[in-house]
C-alpha cells in the first residue's frame, strides 16, 4: 500500500513539473550565470560614469535589483558569447537588468563590438527605462535594444545603430516581454537584421526605422508589432540563409521555440511605409491579423505583391500555409494578394478605403471579401473569391477596370465604368447640386424676405387706420340766429 501510495506520489509530482516546463516560456527552464564588470543591487543615482567589459559573458553593467538612475553614462562592451543562451538571457549584452530590477538611462552612450553582445537587455522582471541615448552594436546577432523571459523596456528619442548580421534594432528572443518605443531613429545595415524582430509585444510612436540588408520587421508566432505614426523603409537587398524571398513585413512560426504559437498581429496607423524589394507583406506557417489605417504605402517593386500568403520552408509541408484576417480602414493600397492553396484569407476594405489590385488570380486560396458602401475597389486583374458581403448590393463600388469578379466561380456584375471619370463626374455633379442649393436659397431667401416686407407694410397701414379712427372729432358751432342769441346773452350776463 504504501509503495503505490508512494508511486501515485511520484507520478503527481512528476505531472506537475511536466505541465510547468509545457506552460513556462519558451528558454525558461535553464537557470543562467550572471556576472557583472560592474553590478548594481540597491537604489543608486550616478552621472557621468564609465562602464565597460571586455570578457565574454560578461555585462559591463548588471543591474539584479533596486531602483537606479544613470545620467550620461558611458557603457562599452567588447568580447564574444559563443551560442544564442546569451540571447535568451543577457549574458554578454552591455546593460542587463533582471529580478526586477528598474533602470533609467538618460543621455547614454552604449556601444558593443562582439557576437551575441546586445546593447540593453531586460530579462525576466528586469524593466529598463531608455532616454535621449545612443546606442551602437558591431557584432553578428547583437541587437539595440531587447527583451526575453517577459522584461520590459521602455525607450524614448533614440538612436540606435546595428551592423552585424541578424541584428535587429528593436529585438527580443524566447518568453518575449514588452517594448514601447517613442520618437527616434532606428537603422540596421546588417543580413537578417529588421528593424524590429518580435517575439513580444512592440509599438512604436513618431519612429524612423530603416532596413537595408533585411526585412524592415518580423513578427513570429503569437506575438505583436503596432507602428503608429512612423516611417518605415525596408531597403532589403539581401537574403540570408531562412529567407527565400524579399518582402518589408513578415510574419510566420519558425517552429524553432522561439516563439509560442498563436495568431500573429501586425498594425500600422497613419505611418509611411516604403518597400523597395520584393513583396510588402509576406505570411507563412501562422495565423495572424493584419491592420493597415491610413497609411501612405507604396511598393517600389512593381512585381512585388501587396499581400503573399502561402507556404514556406517553416512548418509541415502541405499544412504550413497562413490565415490571415486582413482590414483596410482609411487607407488607399495598392497590389495584388496572392493566396496559395493551402491558405486562407479574410479582408475587410471599409471605412472609406480604395484598393487597386487582383485578389487570388490564380484561383487558389479560399477567400472571402466584404467592402463596405463607402469603399472602393478597382480590379488590376481578374479576381476570385469564395464569398462577398458588399453593403452596395449593386456592387458599383466595384469598379472591373476591363477585368472581371467572380465569386464560388460565378462571374458577378460589377461596374464596368472608369473609376476615374465616375469620380470627376461625380465630383462635378457635386458641384452642380452645390451651386443648385445656393442659388435656390438665395432665391428662397429672397422671396421670404419680400414676403416680410409686405407683411410688415400692410400691418402698419392697418395700425394707422385703426389709430386715425380713434380721433375724437370736434362738433361744429351752430350758426342759426337763436343759437347766436343765445351766445350773446350768455357773454352780456
Amino acid at each position: 500500500m504504501k509503495k503505490k501510495l508512494l508511486l501515485i506520489t511520484t507520478l503527481f509530482i512528476l505531472s506537475i513539473i511536466v505541465v510547468k516546463a509545457i506552460d513556462a516560456p519558451p528558454g525558461q527552464n535553464t537557470t543562467p550565470t550572471y556576472n557583472g564588470a560592474i553590478t548594481i543591487e540597491k537604489d543608486t543615482k550616478a552621472s557621468k560614469g564609465n562602464y565597460s567589459s571586455t570578457t565574454s559573458l560578461q555585462n559591463a553593467l548588471l543591474v539584479k535589483s533596486g531602483k537606479s538612475t544613470l545620467d550620461s553614462p558611458n557603457i562599452k562592451k567588447t568580447g564574444d558569447a559563443n551560442d544564442e543562451t546569451a540571447d535568451f538571457y543577457g549574458t554578454n549584452a552591455a546593460v542587463l537588468t533582471i529580478n526586477e530590477a528598474v533602470l533609467h538611462l538618460e543621455k547614454a552612450t552604449i556601444s558593443t563590438n562582439g557576437r551575441f553582445a546586445n546593447g540593453v537587455f531586460a530579462y525576466g522582471t528586469g524593466v529598463i527605462n531608455v532616454n535621449n541615448s545612443k546606442i551602437a552594436t558591431k557584432g553578428n546577432n547583437s541587437g539595440g535594444i531587447m527583451v526575453a523571459g517577459g522584461g520590459k523596456i521602455t525607450a524614448n528619442n533614440n538612436t540606435v545603430a546595428t551592423s552585424g548580421n541578424s541584428s535587429a534594432a528593436i529585438r527580443s528572443d524566447r518568453g518575449g516581454g514588452d517594448i514601447t518605443v517613442e520618437g527616434g531613429t532606428y537603422k540596421t545595415t546588417g543580413v537578417g537584421s529588421p528593424t524590429i524582430y518580435s517575439t513580444a509585444y512592440i509599438s512604436t510612436e513618431n519612429t524612423t526605422l530603416e532596413s537595408n540588408g533585411s526585412e524592415g520587421i518580423v513578427v513570429e508566432g503569437a506575438n505583436s508589432v503596432d507602428i503608429s505614426n512612423s516611417t518605415l523603409t525596408a531597403n532589403n537587398t539581401k537574403l540570408n540563409g531562412n529567407s527565400e524571398t524579399y518582402k518589408a513585413i513578415f510574419l510566420y512560426q519558425s517552429m524553432s521555440g522561439d516563439a509560442k504559437e498563436g495568431t500573429s498581429s501586425f498594425k500600422a496607423s497613419g505611418s509611411t511605409i516604403t518597400n523597395k524589394q520584393g513583396d510588402l507583406i509576406f505570411v507563412t506557417n501562422t495565423t495572424c491579423e493584419i491592420e493597415l489605417n491610413n497609411n501612405e504605402i507604396k511598393n517600389e517593386d512593381t512585381n512585388g505583391a501587396l499581400l503573399r500568403i502561402q507556404s514556406a520552408k517553416w512548418g509541415k509541408q502541405g499544412s504550413n500555409g497562413g490565415k490571415v484576417k486582413l482590414t483596410l480602414a482609411s487607407q488607399e493600397v495598392e497590389g495584388d494578394i496572392v493566396v496559395d492553396k493551402i491558405s486562407s484569407l479574410d479582408m475587410f476594405v471599409s471605412t472609406n478605403s480604395l484598393y487597386k489590385g487582383a485578389i487570388n488570380k490564380e484561383k487558389t486560396g479560399k477567400v472571402k471579401l466584404s467592402v463596405s458602401s463607402e469603399s472602393n475597389i478597382i480590379l488590376q486583374g481578374d479576381s476570385y473569391v469564395d464569398s462577398l458581403e458588399n453593403a452596395n448590393k449593386s456592387n458599383t463600388n466595384i469598379y472591373a477596370n476591363g477585368h472581371k469578379l467572380y465569386v464560388s466561380g460565378k462571374e458577378v456584375k460589377i461596374n464596368n465604368n472608369e473609376y476615374g471619370k465616375n469620380v470627376q463626374k461625380e465630383e462635378k455633379n457635386e458641384i452642380d447640386q452645390t451651386l443648385y442649393y445656393y442659388v435656390g436659397g438665395g432665391i428662397m431667401a429672397f422671396l421670404l424676405l419680400l414676403i416680410i416686407i409686405i407683411l410688415v407694410s400692410r400691418k402698419k397701414a392697418e395700425q394707422k387706420r385703426i389709430e386715425q379712427s380713434k380721433i375724437v372729432q370736434i362738433p361744429m358751432m351752430d350758426a342759426s340766429p337763436k343759437s347766436v342769441n343765445e351766445v350773446y346773452k350768455n357773454i352780456i350776463k
